[in-house]
C-alpha cells in the first residue's frame, strides 16, 4: 500500500513571489473591456473594480504591459497626455486608441499592489526610445524634461519600474531576429542605460519553448557585454478540444503537454550554466498557458475579458 507522507513543518526551499505573476496584452478583450472600462460599469478611475477586488484576493506580484507581440509596435509616447493618436491596433485589424498608457498601467499596477514589468518595443523601436521610457518613469521630478512631462500627465512621484523586457519574442512577431541579431540589438539597448536610482532588472528573449538552439547561440554572440538579469522562455500547449468543450482523453493531452514545462526549465536551466556557471541570470517564464478556439464564452462572465475570467473563475465560491 502506497503512503504519502506530509511534513508540514520541515522546509525545502524558498519559493520567489514573483513565480505568481500575471500578463496584460492588447488582445481580445484583455485591456478594453477587461481593465479600461466604459464609464457606465463600475471603475476606478478607468480601472474596472470587480477586477481589482478579485487580483487584490490572489495578490499577483508582478503585470507584464504592454505585450506580448503588441510590444514591438508600441510607441510609448502614444500612451501619454491628454491627446492619443489612434493606431493599427496588429490584432484582428482593430484600432488602438491608445486610452490605456503608462501612467493607466502604473495606476492599475498600484490598485492590485503589483510591481509593474515593461516589455519595451525593440521590433519598430530604437534604443533611445526605450531609454527614454525608463527616463519618463524612473527620473526624479524636476531632473530632465521627460520627468516634468510626466508631472504634466499627472504623476510629480516617479514610477519606480523595476522590471524591463528587452522586446518580445524576437525569433518571431518581435523582429523575426537570428540569435547572433537580437544578441547585438541587445546589447545596443543596454548599454549606458541609467535607472535613476532604480535598481533595473533587464530581461532579454529567450527561446520559444525548449529552442536550445537560440539560446547557445545567442549567448555565443552576447558574450555578457552588458547588463542581463533574466532570460525568458515562452511556452504555449496549444489547444485539446475547447476551453469549455473537450473529452477526457483531451484533458489528459492537455495536461501533459503543460506536464514538459519542468524539462523546458531545466533543459535552458543546463545550457545557462555553460554561460553563466553561477546563475547570475535567472530564468523568466513570462508567457505560457493554452491556446484554445476562438468563440466559446462562459455565460456566467461573458461581458469580462480572458482575464478577469480566468480570476474570477479561481476564486468562485
Amino acid at each position: 500500500m502506497a503512503k504519502i507522507i506530509i511534513e508540514s513543518d520541515r522546509p525545502v526551499g524558498v519559493i520567489s513571489p514573483y513565480i505568481y505573476g500575471h500578463f496584460a496584452e492588447h488582445i481580445g478583450g484583455v485591456i478594453y473591456d477587461g481593465i479600461w472600462v466604459d464609464p457606465r460599469i463600475p471603475n476606478i478611475e478607468g480601472v474596472r473594480m470587480e477586477l481589482v477586488k478579485y487580483l487584490k484576493r490572489i495578490k499577483p506580484s508582478v503585470i507584464r504591459w504592454p505585450g506580448g507581440c503588441f510590444a514591438d509596435r508600441y510607441h510609448w509616447q502614444d500612451g501619454i497626455g491628454e491627446i492619443r493618436p489612434r493606431r493599427y491596433g496588429r490584432w484582428n485589424d482593430v484600432t488602438e486608441p491608445n486610452y490605456f498608457g503608462t501612467y493607466e498601467f502604473i495606476k492599475f499596477c498600484r490598485l492590485v499592489d503589483a510591481e509593474p514589468y515593461i516589455a519595451g518595443n525593440v521590433g519598430t523601436g530604437s534604443p533611445e526610445e526605450f531609454q527614454q521610457w525608463i527616463e519618463y518613469c524612473n527620473a526624479p521630478p524636476g531632473t530632465t524634461t521627460l520627468s516634468d512631462m510626466r508631472e504634466k500627465n499627472g504623476s510629480q512621484k516617479p514610477f519606480g519600474v523595476r522590471f524591463w523586457g528587452v522586446g518580445n519574442e524576437a525569433w518571431g512577431c518581435g523582429g523575426n531576429f537570428t540569435p547572433e541579431s537580437y544578441a547585438d540589438h541587445y546589447r545596443l539597448f543596454t548599454t549606458w542605460m541609467p535607472g535613476y536610482g532604480v535598481p533595473l532588472y533587464t530581461i532579454a528573449c529567450g527561446p520559444n519553448g525548449d529552442d536550445r538552439d537560440w539560446t547557445t547561440r545567442f549567448f555565443r554572440q552576447y558574450s555578457h557585454s552588458t547588463t542581463m538579469d533574466g532570460w525568458s522562455f515562452h511556452y504555449y500547449c496549444g489547444s485539446a478540444g475547447g476551453a469549455i468543450d473537450f473529452s477526457e482523453a483531451q484533458w489528459y493531452e492537455l495536461i501533459n503537454k503543460a506536464n514538459l514545462m519542468e524539462k523546458i526549465i531545466l533543459s535552458q536551466w543546463d545550457i545557462l550554466s555553460e554561460f553563466d556557471p553561477q546563475h547570475k541570470i535567472k530564468l523568466i517564464v513570462d508567457e505560457w498557458g493554452a491556446w484554445h478556439p476562438s468563440g466559446q464564452k462562459l455565460t456566467r462572465v461573458t461581458p469580462l475579458s480572458r482575464l478577469a475570467q480566468c480570476v474570477m473563475q479561481l476564486l468562485q465560491p
